[in-house]
């Protein structure tokens, strides 16, 4: 899709300026309650920008951004200088009812989709006509993820960030899964869980030919994910879906076939709805540990040689249960080839848990499982928002993905060895395991000497109770 309307801004304005202005405005306005709120705000008016850009023939005239928000004047926008009352009234009762009600399929239906759950919270026209004029002078440039950056930096500041499993995918991993996976021309991407699309218009950088599919449940996250999109010039009509891929019920368009490659951060930390009694899934793989169930639906979804990255919580590595069963099932049916350890922080601030990127294809059963333990840059104990994980620091987990030679930070652990434990996958270093188990001896018998110290403390204690008692 080519870009049409204007692109040009203020020299050295950029999405994170504009975006601390526009926030300190809306605090102003007195419908507006909270960085929620603010962000869902500024979420659907950047669509309309982005789609105005970039050409989005399915608007009408008088609905397009410069008709009614821009200050630039065009021919025929006779509304750009609505404010005050008068442009409330325009949002309100003509813009976004005519945006839920848009005739047509293909990115019609798109914007039906987006804007099925859109309101305006703003009041006052007046703040809303400046908030406008801020937004309107900003340039967009694909390829800088700066979609994803308006959200992350609002939603960094929400109190209960990440309470729900929802957290987004530093860029840097993103980069790094992606090219380790290296998708190609022709081949169709999915992410299932994919969030503001970070994954997706990755993988279109990488490989502009891609096939690109994506899911996801939650409005606001959908309504960014094909901004994004549309930022990188793609048709988002068809791409991403606004759903959830684990209704077994009731499946998303997306997953009605198999894919070349699966990337995915899914959530994890929460629970989805019980499995329907009538379900696909066998009963001994059955979990409402939402992590499992995306890495069952990666299982199933991928064609004969598809490859698939996921990030996922130290939890599944170590889990029992239907957990170990997945993990079985992971390991006969796909080559898991690869698990990068990733220290705590690295998606500080939305969790502390510890994660972990699985790397495997389908259709051979695993031999060896190569482990590589991440550790922050010398000088550096963990991640922060402030300090977060570059893409120069995984310079050494790329290193050793070429080389595969075993050091004190890339080991290998044949299959048989991985059944024999249950299929627990929390392996650390060798020698950090060596180092365990020569203290185990030292540890036991520092803890008999601690249980017989508190056994004699405990009788003597006895025994001057009673002695008190006898002497009243």
């Amino acid at each position: 899709m080519k870009s049409a309307g204007k692109t040009a801004s203020r020299p050295g304005n950029s999405v994170g300026r504009a975006v601390e202005r526009i926030r300190d405005l809306m605090r102003r306005d007195a419908g507006v309650d909270g960085d929620a709120q603010r962000l869902g705000q500024l979420a659907w008016l950047l669509f309309l920008k982005v789609a105005d850009e970039r050409g989005v023939s399915a608007l009408p005239a008088s609905l397009r951004w410069r008709a009614w928000a821009s200050r630039t004047p065009t021919e025929g926008a006779t509304s750009s200088s609505l404010t005050g009352d008068a442009l409330l009234a325009f949002v309100d009762e003509q813009l976004l009812p005519g945006l839920r009600t848009l005739p047509g399929d293909g990115l019609a239906a798109v914007v039906r989709a987006v804007f099925a759950d859109v309101s305006n919270v703003m009041r006052s026209g007046t703040l809303l006509r400046q908030v406008l004029t801020e937004l309107d002078a900003v340039a967009l440039a694909p390829g800088e993820h700066e979609i994803g950056d308006v959200y992350e930096r609002v939603l960094s500041d929400l109190q209960n960030a990440g309470n729900a499993g929802e957290f987004y995918t530093p860029r840097a991993l993103t980069r790094f899964l992606v090219a380790r996976v290296d998708p190609r021309a022709g081949e169709t991407v999915l992410d299932p869980a994919c969030g503001t699309g970070g994954f997706l218009t990755a993988a279109h950088e990488h490989a502009p030919g891609v096939v690109l599919r994506g899911v996801e449940k939650k409005p606001l996250p959908y309504l960014l994910a094909v901004t994004n999109l549309l930022l990188h010039g793609e048709d988002a009509g068809g791409r991403i879906e606004r759903g959830n891929a684990l209704d077994r019920s009731s499946p998303p368009a997306a997953l009605a076939s198999k894919v070349d490659v699966l990337l995915s951060n899914p959530p994890f930390g929460g629970m989805e709805e019980d499995v329907p009694t009538d379900s696909t899934t066998p009963t001994h793989l059955r979990s409402r540990d939402t992590a499992d169930r995306f890495v069952l639906l990666a299982i199933e979804q991928l064609a004969p040689g598809g490859r698939a990255a996921l990030v996922l919580p130290d939890g599944f590595l170590f889990g029992g249960g239907s957990k170990a069963r997945l993990k079985k099932k992971l390991l006969e049916e796909c080559s898991l080839h690869t698990i990068v350890r990733l220290p705590k922080g690295v998606f500080h601030p939305y969790t502390s848990i510890k994660t972990n990127l699985l790397f495997f294809t389908k259709g051979e059963a695993t031999r060896d499982v190569w482990f590589y333990e991440h550790v922050p840059a010398r000088g550096r104990r963990s991640y922060s928002r402030t300090r977060p994980l570059t893409l120069e620091e995984l310079a050494p987990v790329t290193a050793f993905w070429d080389a595969r030679v075993e050091s004190e930070r890339a080991w290998k652990v044949s299959h048989e060895e991985l059944a024999a434990r249950g299929y627990d996958l929390d392996l650390t270093p060798p020698q950090v395991r060596g180092e365990v188990e020569e203290d185990v001896p030292a540890l036991l018998a520092a803890y008999e000497e601690a249980r017989a110290t508190t056994a004699r403390l405990h009788r003597e204690l006895q025994e001057e109770l009673r002695s008190a008692l006898e002497r009243r």
